[in-house]
């Protein structure tokens, strides 16, 4: 029996070899796109990398920034702790000296007030003294008396040359800042202190006590009138503005000093007004003593500015000197004031032209 061959079909061969190729092709076609996207990875991950790197980079100058303010913030607080600890300590230093100080100021100004009570009754007590003698002797004998005692260190009451007589006797006391002190800078220093401070201020003392030794020369009978002036002129008693005071009445002489001696030199210089004065005396001064420091800083109007030259000054006291009557001699005591160069001139000028006398006082008189 014959066995039949079996017929090879060729389609079968041929579906087999195009499967085959399809699939390397495939296979081939992910090799492609696997490489691609390998490179496309890489390149991206360096990029990512390197991104990465600068950004930890930049976080690490941040931490190290972040350091540093930290640093000074810790050094801005310890300064800060310190700071109000030293403040607290000064708030605490300066609370124990206003205290003091307050103690002090009470202290001071009650025994002044005692001192001062004490002087005015000795004086008044030396002046009943004195009228009660002039009283008993002959008018012609008691010409040359004292009303008031005024007693001097050592040498230092030498004779002045001023002219102390007269039946009517005006003093007029410059009383503005510029009395604190003789120099510009510490006139400004002072004129911030409190009022006992000022008043203790050696020119303005000296000035005081100046006005002490005029009003000891008076002789008995004479009438008197004692003014201050700064920014506005004002007697030194109250009340007695115009009116002529009597040197027989002891109490009022001493209470007049006493009255000076605590008045505050405050404000500016009104030259004007104090000229004025001798004007508008009734009857006029036969004798005017000024105790003056400079020449004026205003006139009776307010000035227009803070500041003023010295020529200017000049010109205030020009037009103030026209104030002053014929007939009646001015003797100036010049207290100098630094910088003030012109008024030893025009003060000098002023007594020569009045028949008065002029002393521009040194540092250890009366």
């Amino acid at each position: 029996m014959t066995r039949k061959r079996r017929r090879t079909e060729a389609i079968s061969l041929s579906f087999l070899d195009i499967m085959s190729c399809g699939f390397g092709a495939v296979v081939l076609f992910f090799m492609i796109i696997n490489a691609t996207v390998s490179r496309n990875a890489d390149t991206e991950t360096a990029e990512l990398m390197s991104e990465t790197t600068r950004l930890e980079e930049q976080v690490l100058e941040g931490r190290k920034d972040m350091v540093k303010v930290r640093n000074v913030l810790e050094e801005a607080e310890e300064e800060r702790i310190r700071t109000e600890g030293e403040a607290e300590r000064v708030q605490q230093e300066i609370e124990r000296i206003r205290e003091e100080l307050s103690e002090y100021e009470d202290t001071t100004l009650a025994r002044i007030e005692r001192i001062e009570k004490l002087r005015a009754d000795i004086e008044q007590l030396e002046a009943e003294k004195k009228r009660l003698e002039a009283a008993a002797a002959e008018r012609e004998a008691a010409l040359g008396d004292q009303v008031r005692a005024f007693r001097g260190e050592g040498d230092r009451q030498y004779l002045t040359g001023l002219k102390v007589g007269g039946d009517r006797v005006l003093v007029l006391v410059d009383a503005s800042a510029s009395m604190l002190d003789k120099k510009v800078v510490n006139v400004i220093r002072r004129r911030n202190m409190a009022d006992e401070q000022k008043l203790r201020a050696a020119k303005w003392r000296q000035a005081i006590a100046s006005v002490d030794w005029i009003t000891s020369q008076f002789r008995p009978g004479a009438k008197f009138q004692i003014y201050t002036f700064n920014d506005t002129v004002e007697p030194v008693l109250d009340g007695s503005d115009g009116v002529w005071l009597d040197v027989g009445d002891g109490r009022k002489l001493a209470e007049a000093v006493r009255r000076l001696r605590i008045t505050v030199p405050q404000g500016g210089t009104n030259l004007q007004g104090a000229y004025e004065v001798i004007r508008k005396m009734n009857p006029r001064p036969d004798n005017v003593f000024l105790l003056v420091d400079s020449l004026p800083t205003r006139g009776n109007k307010p000035p227009a500015r803070r500041t003023i030259s010295g020529p200017q000054r000049q010109a205030l006291h020009a037009q103030a000197v026209r104030e002053v009557p014929s007939g009646v001699p001015i003797n100036i005591m010049l207290f100098p004031m630094e910088g003030d160069y012109a008024a030893p001139i025009e003060f000098w000028k002023l007594a020569y032209r009045t028949r008065g006398s002029f002393m521009s006082i040194s540092k250890d008189w009366p």
